[in-house]
């Protein structure tokens, strides 16, 4: 037992180190791996509080309720310490770059109830939405997969995947990347 937590003390500054993959230079069809056809049209109702609408369509991903609009989405789990440590930046950069930007976070948990997730929300001041949904694990799938969280994906005014990230992502990072996609 002992030798368990040795490991995890040790190892859990690696898990905080975050990673990101810049979409320069990769083929914009492949996400995590894996070819997504250019003419697919996906469109995803996400559950939080109000109806919000996702669709990808020729090749670029559209979020209905935030048009013109920078769009992080935020695959998270109430449980994961990253998670939980990357809020107060998420509110930030949302306070920062609010009529540019817009954070949307899906939670990863099979079966929470809203009543958690609604007192999980005051508790960290989040003030962004979440989502809670089946649809939630459709989305993660179609965006490319999520096999760690946190996960973030950042998308351009049009609609385009221009980041992503792997691991909890310092806000300097985040903000530097928004910042260089407030033209698109």
């Amino acid at each position: 037992m002992k030798i368990k937590k040795y490991i995890f003390t040790a190892l859990f500054p690696l898990i905080l180190i975050s990673g990101c993959n810049n979409k320069d230079g990769i083929d914009e069809n492949v996400i995590a791996g894996k070819q997504i056809p250019k003419d697919i049209t996906i469109d995803l109702t996400l559950t939080s509080g109000e109806e919000i609408t996702v669709e990808r369509k020729n090749g670029l991903w559209i979020f209905k309720n935030y048009p013109n609009k920078i769009v992080l989405v935020n695959f998270f789990a109430t449980w994961c310490p990253p998670c939980k440590a990357e809020i107060p930046h998420l509110n930030n950069l949302l306070t920062k770059y609010g009529k540019d930007f817009q954070v949307l976070s899906v939670v990863v948990e099979e079966n929470k109830p809203n009543e958690d997730l609604i007192v999980f929300m005051k508790e960290h001041n989040i003030k962004y939405p979440i989502t809670n949904s089946k649809e939630n694990f459709e989305f993660a799938n179609e965006i490319g997969g999520v096999d760690g969280i946190p996960a973030m994906f950042l998308f351009n005014k049009k609609g385009q995947l221009v980041m992503n990230y792997v691991g909890a992502t310092p806000e300097e990072i985040l903000d530097s990347d928004i910042s260089k996609n407030l033209g698109n």
